[in-house]
């Protein structure tokens, strides 16, 4: 990936699509205050750069439970004997293989792995373990934590304050 630097302009766009993806170029653009052949070449480069890694739907789970039940959010923390390179490189291939695993963080101090998991109830999350954690020979602790509410969810990286732009570039 080629070296990329970030002005205001690319700011303004990376944090309306943080709050919006959904946004048309037209209002992106609007928003930006940059015509809308700029925002449509800038958002086009910046994911060329990997910069945008995808966009998505957020699912609002209490409604999405209202239709079809309610899941189970796990978060799991996940010690391994051997801590070498090549055991936590091996681990977290598999973590992160799992459709299951929301999201997969390799930590320090205490444990080595911090899971987030989403599965439909009790019995998936059994499954899950069993093929996750009580198969793989280098698993010695499991700790898991099940939800009983998501109190606040925001997926947005932190961008520093773009200043205001004022023309098209």
């Amino acid at each position: 990936m080629e070296e990329k630097t970030i002005d205001n302009i690319d700011l303004c766009l990376l944090e309306a699509l943080q709050t919006d993806a959904s946004l048309t170029n037209q209002a992106l653009a609007a928003r930006c205050g940059v015509s809308p052949a700029t925002a449509l070449r800038r958002v086009r480069a910046l994911q060329a750069s990997g910069l945008i890694e995808r966009q998505v739907a957020l699912l609002q789970p209490e409604r999405l439970a209202q239709l079809v039940g309610h899941g189970l959010t796990a978060l799991v923390e996940i010690s391994l004997d051997r801590q070498g390179e090549e055991h936590l490189d091996a681990f977290e291939r598999l973590a992160v293989a799992e459709a299951a695993v929301q999201q997969c963080y390799r930590v320090s101090p205490g444990p080595d792995f911090v899971l987030v998991l989403a599965v439909t109830d009790m019995p998936a999350y059994h499954a899950l373990a069993q093929r996750l954690f009580t198969q793989h020979a280098n698993v010695r602790n499991v700790r898991a934590f099940f939800s009983v509410k998501r109190a606040k969810f925001h997926p947005a990286q932190p961008l520093p304050r773009a200043k205001p732009h004022q023309g098209s570039a």
